[in-house]
């Protein structure tokens, strides 16, 4: 029998043969995964790549970072300002058509024109404050408040931006009926969209940033204004003057250069959507140019700046009366605070009554949207002559005007009408809880004033005030005049002056728009009466330090010394190494001041915690018995204040130089600290004593 030998092999080997199968197949993975993988194109790509980075080499050669952001801030604001503007006219012309269509039956036509605003601004409020309750209001007391050095939460978050602009377009889709503007809102989605391009360029940056978020601010105020008339001059002054407690001179050019970007683009949007023909103001007049007005007209320019300023004091008066009443009368308040959009209806509502064409709306041109009734109030003809002029009447069918003057209705009466009802009218509507501004309205309601004296003038002396030289009276330039000292008078400052002309055009009534508007702004400010956004800060009791010491100015003699709060954590310059070693367990502090002696605690200089780390590391194996000031470098302190600085001067130094926290010092030796914190329950504080 043929014997068979197998050869078996042991169970080791076969182990080891396994273990060393999966080590190779396990190596051609790890070779297989450290490959790059496929990409289709890659020369193009590498080509693409390279022009890219040549690209991006190129324009940072040119300009910093920064200046790309300034230029996307104005494209983008004036794109979101022109895409608001096309929206609400498209909303604005369905209404016009609805109710034209219900021509016959008043009752529809009645329903058609109290609802419609009434469920807009329903809408707005429901909607913005379901997203975001700090996008109610103009927004523009608390950029100021939030520029000047106090963060408020929540108010330049991209939920508050999508919320106002939902809620702005609604409002601003209401029309005349609610007589609200853009300009506030607009100003605080502007700061929005910088806050947010600034957390960009921050982050593209890291820790080169040189612009701080309050700079950025600033510029975003100025395109605000810039790309919702056309104005980067008034835009510019708008920032200086409302937004910048303390205007920085370094934030010029930028200003300038990002209100100018939205400008321009604002301008040839208007232009690629057939809007205009070419690019010119926002509001052209057609004023003459040979003589606009005579010398001794200057005096009646001079009365209409004190005009518009005594009427400022009843509005701004009006306005606090009523935003004290609603937020202290318990039923009203209580009613705003459950049920908001119930509020805003009721409050469209009885305002779509009042101008309700068929009834009081009849005498004070309630047809016309803002830009028409400003369109309207501007012109240079003579109203009250031309509706006592069957051949010029007939000439002039398609002109604005006569919706100020419809059958059996003088010029004199709607305008009246007009200026007595939408006083009264627009100091209601500024208790709506949505999105709106109020700049618009009250430059509207100036010229008004100022259209009223023009055609009296106009009616009294037809042929011209001087006998000697024939020079019809132009209404037109006392409206724009008008204008421009009202909204000067409500705001407290001189932009509104530059803005006028610069929506118009006019440059020949620089100085009477001056001289109306610094005579108007005297007479506003006289007994510290406070601005328009002064007055909001007030009610609202928002730290804003300037407007409550306009309101106030004892309070700028107040010292700091009771507000200082303990330094934390202090250091003397004789602690030994185990000491520090117990403070870096026992403190989350970043800097910590040094004294002499706890007993005598002269301030020598701060130390941070890196440094004491260092420190630890380096004597953690040395002698334990050596003192901080032996090893550790003690910078001095930069600024520190005196217990006797009063609250105006922190508040500017810390503004100016952007610090977090200062220490106080009285003689030398350490009291405490001021930090921002500190200084916003202060401002609180000064708030309650008014």
């Amino acid at each position: 029998m043929e014997q068979v030998y197998v050869s078996c092999t042991s169970l080791d080997e076969n182990k080891r043969q396994q273990a060393s199968a999966q080590s190779e197949t396990t190596q051609d993975k790890l070779i297989i995964c450290n490959e790059r993988p496929w990409k289709p194109w890659q020369p193009a790509r590498s080509r693409i790549r390279g022009c890219a980075m040549r690209v991006q080499r190129a324009m940072l050669s040119l300009a910093g970072l920064e200046w790309y952001c300034y230029a996307a801030l104005g494209v983008l604001t004036a794109l979101m300002s022109f895409w608001i503007d096309l929206t609400v006219a498209k909303l604005l012309r369905a209404h016009q058509w609805l109710y034209s269509r219900l021509e016959g039956h008043v009752l529809l036509q009645f329903l058609c024109w109290t609802l419609y605003p009434a469920c807009l601004c329903t809408l707005s409020t429901s909607f913005s404050h379901s997203i975001c309750p700090q996008s109610a209001g103009s927004g523009l007391p608390e950029m100021r408040t939030i520029i000047s050095g106090v963060q408020l939460p929540d108010y330049l978050s991209l939920s508050n931006l999508f919320a106002k602009l939902v809620g702005l377009i609604c409002t601003l889709s209401a029309g005349s009926t609610v007589f609200l503007g853009k300009v506030g809102p607009f100003v605080h989605l502007s700061n929005m969209v910088g806050a947010y391009l600034h957390r960009l360029y921050a982050s593209a940056c890291g820790k080169k940033q040189r612009r701080t978020q309050g700079e950025m601010l600033v510029v975003a105020s100025a395109v605000g204004v810039s790309s919702c008339f056309g104005a980067p001059i008034s835009g510019v002054l708008f920032s200086i003057e409302v937004i910048g407690s303390h205007y920085s001179v370094r934030d010029y050019c930028p200003c300038f250069f990002a209100a100018v970007c939205g400008a321009l683009t604002l301008r040839l949007l208007a232009v690629f959507s057939r809007e205009q023909e070419t690019v010119t103001v926002l509001f052209k007049t057609s004023f003459p140019a040979e003589i606009p007005y005579q010398p001794s007209e200057i005096l009646i320019f001079i009365f209409l700046g004190l005009l518009c300023g005594a009427v400022s004091c009843v509005y701004l008066f009006s306005h606090r009366w009523i935003l004290r009443f609603v937020r202290t009368n318990k039923f009203i308040s209580r009613f705003i605070a459950t049920e908001k959009a119930l509020y805003s209806a009721t409050v469209a509502f009885l305002l779509a009554i009042v101008t309700f064409p068929h009834s009081a709306g009849y005498y004070m041109a309630s047809q016309l949207t803002m830009k028409q009734l400003l369109s309207a109030l501007l012109d240079s003809t003579q109203w009250n002559s031309i509706s006592h002029n069957a051949t010029l009447l007939g000439e002039s069918h398609q002109f604005l005007w006569q919706e100020w003057s419809p059958p059996g209705v003088s010029v004199f009466k709607s305008l009246g009408c007009f200026i007595l009802i939408k006083l009264w009218l627009l100091v209601l509507a500024c208790t709506l809880p949505l999105p709106a501004g109020y700049f618009m309205p009250v430059f509207i309601f100036g010229a008004a004033l100022g259209r009223f004296l023009g055609e009296g003038l106009a009616y009294l002396f037809p042929n011209g005030i001087s006998s000697e030289t024939l020079s019809v009276i132009n209404p037109g330039g006392y409206a724009l005049v008008g204008a421009a000292a009202f909204a000067g008078a409500v705001t407290h400052t001189l932009s509104p002056a530059l803005c006028a002309l610069e929506l118009t055009g006019q440059s020949t009534h620089v100085v009477p728009i001056l001289i109306a508007t610094l005579i108007s702004n005297a007479v506003s400010r006289s007994k510290h009466q406070p601005s328009f956004y002064d007055g909001i800060s007030l009610i609202k009791k928002l730290p804003h330090l300037l407007s409550l010491i306009r309101a106030s100015p004892k309070l700028s003699l107040v010292q700091i010394g009771q507000f200082v709060v303990p330094a934390g954590t202090v250091l003397q310059r004789s602690e030994k190494v185990t000491g520090v070693q117990n403070v870096l367990n026992n403190s989350t502090e970043f800097e910590f001041p040094v004294v002499d002696t706890h007993e005598s605690p002269t301030l020598l200089g701060t130390v941070t915690r890196e440094q004491l780390q260092a420190l630890m590391l380096e004597n953690q194996n040395e002698d334990l018995s050596k003192s901080l000031g032996d090893v550790c470098l003690i910078r001095p302190v930069k600024l520190q204040l005196s217990t006797e600085t009063t609250v105006k001067q922190a508040h500017c130094i810390m503004s100016v130089v952007r610090e977090e926290r200062v220490f106080v010092t009285e003689r030398g030796k350490l009291c405490g600290i001021i930090t921002w914190q500190e200084m916003k329950k202060m401002i609180e504080v000064l708030a309650e004593e008014i």
